[in-house]
């Protein structure tokens, strides 16, 4: 009987040790994305050029870049909220840090946030209707010189509206 005891109690203790260790390798399990081309038309006359993975779903917009632990300088990701409405942002498990574009239904850049720390439970505010954010690596919008009022261009945002 002891015996039995034993075995119940170890196998209990592997099943654990599994879940410990294979939840968190679930969540990190990699989400599929469609990837387009991405221009930002700069008030001053500049076209930026990037490569995006698009955030079109309820579920790939929940997971976004999270656990992500590199981004080409010229890729990032669109999310695309079907309508123009106030939205709110996060960074927890997301590894990386982001410069966030929030963008109307037009692509007109309306509000910026730099730097978003990672990991950050912290809400992340469009501060008006937006349709549209554009999450780039960090210091991409000082480098390049984007600014509220230049525009973004992709298939996602010319879509039939």
């Amino acid at each position: 009987m002891c015996g039995l005891v034993l075995f119940h109690a170890i196998r209990s203790a592997v099943m654990a040790l599994f879940f410990l260790v294979a939840l968190p390798a679930l969540a990190e399990e990699e989400m599929r994305f469609d990837k387009e081309p991405l221009l930002i038309q700069t008030a001053a006359g500049k076209m930026l050029h990037f490569t995006v993975e698009v955030a079109a779903t309820g579920d790939q917009r929940a997971r976004g870049l999270m656990f992500r632990k590199s981004m080409a300088d010229d890729a990032g990701m669109i999310f695309d909220f079907g309508q123009t409405r106030r939205v709110a942002m996060w960074m927890e498990n997301t590894i990386l840090p982001l410069d966030m574009l929030f963008a109307d239904d037009t692509g007109t850049i309306r509000h910026i946030k730099e730097n978003a720390k990672p990991y950050s439970r912290d809400i992340i505010d469009s501060m008006s209707p937006v349709k549209y954010v554009v999450e780039l690596n960090a210091g991409i919008v000082t480098k390049l010189g984007i600014k509220p009022g230049d525009r973004i261009v992709s298939a996602t945002t010319t879509k039939a509206k």
